[in-house]
């Protein structure tokens, strides 16, 4: 087995360990499918309309039952790979964006996005987050997915030292986000929630080079 497939194996390990599902693919084609294949299984955003939990007229009820379209956010993705997600989101009824997120924030169903490299003895996702639609696409999603092909995975955080002072060093302000696991918080009364801060899924596509 490769050194490759090592550190994929025990990025697989350590990701799932703390919720991540983690999935292995071919190419950016792959990772794209799968992506509109969770989609299309799960229910669209909804959005809770004041006065819902009361009784109802029938037509008022039937307006707290209507769903949102489904939304997909892909603010990092090269023109041409946009250009080709997007196209087909469209063969499937889903919007896709890449700005204006904050017009969505109670509305993003899947925020897709590429990670700048891992840590496999952590099963951390390392993504340069200084823009905000990119920020917003991986904290107010319901489902987060990061697609990282398997050179980019580093044993340990010492290893990628050197790339993650790349993306920090510019000599301007910058963002990195080390995104491990879904979105968890036990501050409430110790009860471990998920998808409070963050997303309720995180969604690892591991692709070959």
């Amino acid at each position: 087995m490769s050194a490759a497939n090592d550190l994929a194996r025990l990025m697989r390990e350590k990701a799932e360990a703390v919720g991540a599902t983690v999935v292995e693919l071919k190419n950016l084609k792959e990772a794209f499918a799968y992506a509109l294949d969770v989609c299309d299984k799960k229910e669209a955003c909804q959005l809770l309309v004041s006065g819902c939990e009361e009784k109802l007229s029938d037509k008022a009820e039937a307006l707290c039952e209507t769903k949102q379209e489904k939304v997909v956010a892909a603010p990092n993705l090269s023109d041409e790979e946009y250009a080709a997600f997007s196209a087909l989101c469209a063969e499937r009824g889903i919007k896709c964006i890449r700005d204006g997120l904050r017009g969505h924030l109670a509305g993003i169903d899947i925020g897709v996005a590429h990670a700048n490299l891992a840590i496999a003895e952590t099963g951390t996702c390392v993504i340069d987050s200084t823009s905000e639609e990119l920020r917003l696409s991986s904290m107010i999603s319901e489902i987060h997915m990061a697609i990282l092909p398997k050179s980019r995975i580093k044993a340990t955080a010492f290893e990628g030292e050197q790339e993650v002072n790349a993306l920090i060093n510019t000599g301007t302000p910058r963002y990195t986000a080390f995104i491990t696991g879904p979105s968890r918080t036990a501050d409430i009364e110790r009860v471990l929630a998920i998808g409070v801060h963050g997303p309720l899924e995180l969604h690892i596509l591991m692709l070959e080079d």
